[in-house]
C-alpha cells in the first residue's frame, strides 16, 4: 500500500493518533514493534496559528519513527490551511524529522473538539469538510494529505460512502474510517460493513484504512480478509500494549499466533519506554507522563495494587527502575488475562 510515494508494504498496520498517548516515545516503541506508520497527537490549528509553543512542540518527530503523519484539527478554514502549511514545515518549526504526511482529523468525537465543529463535528457540515480538505491539498502540494473520519454524525446520517468519493475527488491520498458514528463515541461495536462498502466501491482508487475494535491479531486478520481494506489502524488496544503490532504482523506474515508476552518481557519494554520518555522530556515530565502507561502495562496482574500505587506516585527515577525490577523478579513468568491487556 502506498500513500503518495510512501510505501507502507503489504497489509500495513498503523498507529492511530491518541491525545496524551501517542507522544514520540510511544510512537518509537510502536514502530519498533512493527507499526508501518505512526501519527502524532492531535495538533490544534488554532494553537498553531497563535504560535502556542506547546502546540508547535507536538509536531516534533524523530527519524526513528518515520514515516510519520502530523495530524491537525480545527473548524476555521483559513486556520486549517495555515496549520497544514505549518505541519508541512514541521521539521523547520519544531525540529526533528518533520512530517511525511499531513493528516486531517475529522474523526475525534470528544465534546471539546466535536462540540466546536471540529473533528467528527465536521460530519454535520460535509460541504465545509470537503472544501477545507480541497484547500489543504492545494496548500501543501509537496506532502500527501490524508483524512481520518467516521461513518457519520449519527445512525440517521451515515454519509461515509458518498463522502469518501468527494474527499478522494479533491485530492486526498488515503482515507482512514473509524467504524462508528460520532454519537456512538467509543460505545458498542464498530460497524465495518460500511468501511467494506467504501473499499469495494469501484469509484474508489485511494487506499482505505479501517479502524475500530482491532484489539487482537485475529481481529486484524479478519478485517483484512473479510472487508478487503488496504490497511488497518490500531488505537486504544495499543495503550499499554505496543507489542500488539508484533502480534498482528506475525499472524499476517506466518499464519501463526504468538504466545502472550510475560511480565518479565513487559518490564523490559516498560523500562525502554520510560528511558525514552526521560530522554525526550526530562525527569519531571518524563516521570509524570509515564504514569498512565505503567498502569496499563501491568493491568490485570494479581495482587498488584500496592505495587501499582508506588509505581505511579513516586517521583524518583531510580526508585521507579527499582520497582520495575521488583515486578520482573516477583511476577516475571506470569501473563495477565487478555482482559487485563485490552481492558480500556
Amino acid at each position: 500500500m502506498k500513500i503518495g510515494n510512501i510505501d507502507l508494504g503489504n497489509r500495513p498496520v498503523t498507529l492511530a493518533p491518541m491525545e496524551d498517548v501517542t507522544d514520540a516515545s510511544f510512537r518509537i516503541l510502536c514502530r519498533e514493534a512493527g507499526a508501518a506508520m505512526v501519527t502524532t497527537e492531535f495538533v490544534s490549528s488554532d494553537g498553531l496559528v497563535r504560535d502556542v509553543e506547546k502546540t508547535i512542540a507536538k509536531m516534533r518527530t524523530l527519524e526513528e519513527e518515520a514515516p510519520v503523519a502530523v495530524q491537525i484539527y480545527g473548524s476555521i478554514p483559513e486556520a486549517m490551511v495555515d496549520a497544514a502549511k505549518m505541519a508541512a514545515r514541521a521539521a523547520e518549526l519544531a525540529g526533528g524529522h518533520g512530517a511525511d504526511i499531513v493528516d486531517i482529523n475529522f474523526g475525534c468525537p470528544v465534546s471539546k473538539i466535536a462540540g466546536r465543529g471540529a473533528g467528527s463535528g465536521m460530519m454535520k457540515e460535509p460541504d465545509k469538510m470537503v472544501a477545507i480538505t480541497e484547500a489543504i491539498v492545494r496548500a501543501v502540494p509537496d506532502k500527501p494529505v490524508t483524512v481520518k473520519t467516521r461513518l457519520g454524525w449519527d445512525d440517521n446520517s451515515k454519509i461515509i460512502v458518498e463522502l469518501a468519493e468527494r474527499l478522494q475527488d479533491v485530492g486526498i491520498q488515503a482515507l482512514t474510517i473509524h467504524g462508528r458514528t460520532r454519537c456512538q463515541m467509543y460505545k458498542g461495536e464498530a460497524d465495518w460493513t460500511l468501511i467494506g462498502e467504501v473499499k469495494n466501491n469501484p469509484r474508489m482508487h485511494i487506499p482505505i484504512i479501517g479502524n475500530g475494535d482491532i484489539n487482537s491479531a485475529q481481529k486484524a486478520k479478519e478485517a483484512f480478509d473479510r472487508y478487503g481494506v488496504d490497511g488497518i489502524m490500531v488505537g486504544r488496544a495499543s495503550f499499554g500494549h505496543p507489542w500488539i503490532f508484533t502480534e498482528i504482523r506475525h499472524l499476517l506474515d506466518t499464519g501463526e499466533e504468538l504466545p502472550p508476552m510475560n511480565i518479565k518481557d513487559r518490564v523490559a519494554l516498560a523500562k525502554r519506554h520510560f528511558q525514552l520518555s526521560l530522554n525526550l522530556k526530562g525527569p519531571v515530565t518524563g516521570v509524570y507522563e509515564m504514569r498512565r502507561h505503567f498502569s496499563c502495562y501491568f493491568k490485570g496482574l494479581r495482587d498488584f495494587k500496592e505495587t501499582r500505587i508506588k509505581l505511579v506516585t513516586t517521583k524518583d527515577v531510580d526508585e521507579i527502575f527499582s520497582i520495575l525490577d521488583s515486578i520482573a523478579a516477583r511476577w516475571g513468568a506470569e501473563t495477565p488475562p487478555a482482559e487485563g491487556v485490552y481492558g480500556l
